[in-house]
């Protein structure tokens, strides 16, 4: 007898990739008999690739932005070939919404977001309201499942991420001994703690003995980061650029602490069972902050900035207001409680 095949669909940035896991984990609970597939932008394809319970991940290069339809036809045709007899798209936007219609699933449901083109509900057989920005972005994703009446499950709301057991001795030499990880850079500028809050929180941790290292994204801009800690702090580790995202979630899953602003790394530690500290300034940890008791979460100071600004335009940042004192306290909490 032919499995069900359902295929989901997630065109978003890396952290948002991680947070679906749930969701589709209580699909996998809900429908264990099924074959269950998954289509994601190229750069976040390793995120899902190690996770046993999904069936296949199928992977779309893009140009953010653009939606390419042409040069995407050949996986197209190869998604419409598997006949799939559902598909979910999560996130609503164009690009998932068009994409949905032509993969051809018979049922397909879709996130009714606010924007986008006249006529995209057609692109679907069934749609769901966006749910409120006030839920957590976990509670968002398994909601839309509510429409095929899938379970949602409190206890089922961790992150998951398997690292490749194949670069693990490379990630041990990049990182020989676990400690904790700071990582400086986000997307947005506006989510970056300042370098002087880093020097000062090395400070407290070197004060009573937790060696820190240091990390940022791939760009040139967040790189940049890292040679401004070293100018300010010339004793600072700080861990190279990485070749892959498989190296370094192998090398984070050594971590014993990681420390970061709101950005895909601090979800991909607590997806590889590393505790965290998330701070956050213009975004709401209500939303975005990893669950659970070994993820503590520090929200910055109210402030008026406005989300389509890559800066915060305050005299004072928003998430300058999380002080290196109050991550700290958060640090050694964590710390303590997993020496019990």
């Amino acid at each position: 007898m032919r499995r069900e095949k359902i295929l989901a669909i997630k065109f978003k940035f890396l952290g948002d990739v991680a947070l679906m896991v749930p969701a589709l984990r209580m699909l996998r609970q809900h429908q264990p008999e099924a074959e269950i597939h998954a289509l994601v932008a190229a750069e976040a394809a390793p995120l899902l690739q190690r996770l046993s319970w999904i069936d296949k991940v199928w992977v779309l290069k893009r140009t953010r932005g653009k939606l390419r339809l042409r040069d995407s036809l050949p996986l197209i045709r190869e998604l419409r070939a598997e006949q799939f007899d559902r598909s979910v798209d999560f996130v609503g936007n164009d690009r998932g919404a068009v994409l949905s219609r032509m993969i051809g699933a018979r049922e397909r449901l879709g996130v009714m977001a606010p924007k986008g083109f006249a006529g995209r509900a057609k692109c679907y057989t069934q749609t769901i309201e966006e749910l409120d920005t006030t839920r957590h972005e976990i509670v968002r994703d398994a909601y839309v499942l509510s429409a095929w009446s899938v379970p949602f499950l409190r206890d089922g709301l961790s992150l998951e991420l398997t690292p490749d057991p194949s670069l693990a001795d490379e990630a041990k030499k990049i990182l020989p001994n676990p400690g904790i990880i700071g990582h400086l850079s986000t997307s947005q500028p506006k989510k970056e703690w300042p370098v002087e809050h880093w020097v000062e929180l090395h400070a407290l941790m070197q004060k009573s003995g937790l060696p820190m290292v240091f990390t940022a994204g791939h760009t040139e801009r967040e790189q940049a980061l890292l040679t401004a800690l070293k100018a300010a702090l010339p004793e600072a580790h700080c861990l190279p650029a990485f070749a892959s995202l498989e190296l370094y979630i192998a090398t984070i899953a050594r971590a014993s602490l990681f420390i970061s602003p709101d950005t895909a790394p601090l979800h991909l530690a607590a997806a590889l069972g590393v505790p965290t500290v998330g701070f956050f300034g213009p975004t709401a940890s209500s939303r975005w902050a990893p669950l659970g008791p070994q993820n503590l979460s520090i929200q910055g100071a109210p402030c008026p900035c406005s989300g389509h600004l890559h800066v915060c335009d305050q005299p004072i940042p928003c998430i300058n207001t999380v002080l290196p004192t109050d991550v700290a306290e958060a640090a050694f909490a964590l710390l303590k409680g997993g020496s019990q």
